[in-house]
């Protein structure tokens, strides 16, 4: 099997199971259990969140396990609008962003909260004008995804964190795609709040966190104990947490060699394609994109057949956002870019990982050749 596709998920890494490991069989107390054994758990707990707090450039304090990344979006998103509801009741997004976010702003809105959906240009970037010129007195919180999880196009994060700074708004980032990929200091980043998630940078899945800059106001949305500072209850998950903390150590370690690795690989894909197949459009390759992701749309064919034609030869790829899968409607990404319902139902994804070598290449480009010949010539007869 060939698997080009993780952005979607990302296998566990060896290194990660064995950090895991015994969590899941010895070492299986309550982290909030006051004896030894309960000890032994919090310390491990608490021994992740450090180590990624070292990651990151924090507080281990400001780091908050969820999870997942959709979970952290719902706490940072519905955390700030509850907490700041005397002070404002306006949120800035884009019409980008991954379900977790959009669902959540339209959720809010309809317990009287005001959204404004930033357009974004052709390339799938948002405007910084637009989005300087939505804020008001009564904006309470800006969220703005790092990287698509389709196109993999790059936001301005960091120049929308300045004019936000300045405005004293809240500013959330959602960087699942980006931890491990980039380099990822939150310094850099700017923002309030980030959200990152396990199985997208080869750690376990079910275990996620979110950042939570020191003196940000946030309610939790899952109550319960006072565990994770009170922001949100339930018993942690010992091995999750500490699989998820070896991950990202990790993947932030080596991301400069792996970007610069991941790009040539992509390159060269898109490369290769460009010359042997015709009539193709690649989505947002104009601009900055995280290095291991390629949207392609083909004209006069069908996205889900070639995900259905290059699975029956070994080969996984998809057409567009994991939690998308299934709906009949076109990928709201690529709408937002300008491209037509037709052109959208007509592109799959192609992303890369830690494990992609020069052959897979050649076999995914060998393969897409004669699948996109084959259902042209269908689509004509």
């Amino acid at each position: 099997m060939i698997y080009f596709d993780h952005n979607a998920t990302t296998p566990l890494a060896p290194e990660v199971l064995e950090a895991m490991a015994p969590y899941l069989s010895g070492c299986w107390g309550n982290p909030s259990s006051p004896y030894r054994f309960g000890n032994e758990a919090r310390t491990a707990v608490e021994g992740a969140r450090g180590r990624i707090a070292g990651c990151l450039g924090c507080k281990p304090s400001e780091v908050v396990f969820t999870a997942s990344g959709t979970e952290s979006d719902n706490l940072a998103v519905r955390g700030v609008a509850c907490a700041s509801r005397l002070r404002g009741n306006h949120i800035v997004t884009t019409t980008i962003e991954h379900h977790a976010v959009l669902n959540t702003c339209k959720a809010l809105e309809t317990d009287g909260y005001r959204v404004t959906y930033l357009p974004v240009n052709p390339a799938g970037v948002v405007e910084i004008e637009a989005l300087a010129g939505s804020l008001t007195p009564e904006t309470v919180l800006v969220t703005v995804m790092h990287a698509n999880n389709e196109t993999g196009v790059i936001q301005p994060v960091e120049e929308i964190a300045r004019i936000v700074r300045e405005r004293g708004i809240v500013f959330h980032v959602d960087a699942v795609q980006t931890a491990g990929k980039l380099p990822c200091r939150l310094a850099e980043l700017g923002a309030d709040l980030v959200s990152f998630s396990g199985h997208k940078l080869y750690g376990p899945k079910g275990t996620s966190a979110l950042y939570v800059r020191e003196g940000t106001a946030l309610c939790p949305i899952i109550t319960g104990g006072a565990h994770e500072m009170g922001l949100r209850a339930g018993t942690e998950n010992v091995a999750g947490i500490v699989g998820l903390s070896v991950a990202l150590d990790f993947a932030l370690a080596s991301s400069q060699d792996g970007c610069r690795r991941l790009q040539g690989l992509r390159d060269r894909c898109e490369s290769m394609i460009r010359e042997r197949i015709p009539r193709v459009r690649f989505n947002g390759a104009s601009v900055a994109r995280v290095p291991n992701t390629s949207s392609l749309s083909f004209d006069a064919v069908d996205g889900e057949s070639i995900v259905l034609a290059l699975d029956l030869a070994g080969i996984c790829v998809s057409t567009g956002s994991a939690c998308s899968t299934g709906e009949p409607e076109p990928s709201h990404v690529l709408l937002a870019m300008g491209l037509t319902a037709r052109e959208a139902q007509g592109t799959i994804r192609i992303s890369l990982g830690r494990d992609t070598r020069d052959e897979d290449i050649d076999a995914v480009v060998k393969n897409l050749v004669d699948i996109i010949d084959r259902l042209r010539s269908i689509s004509s007869a």
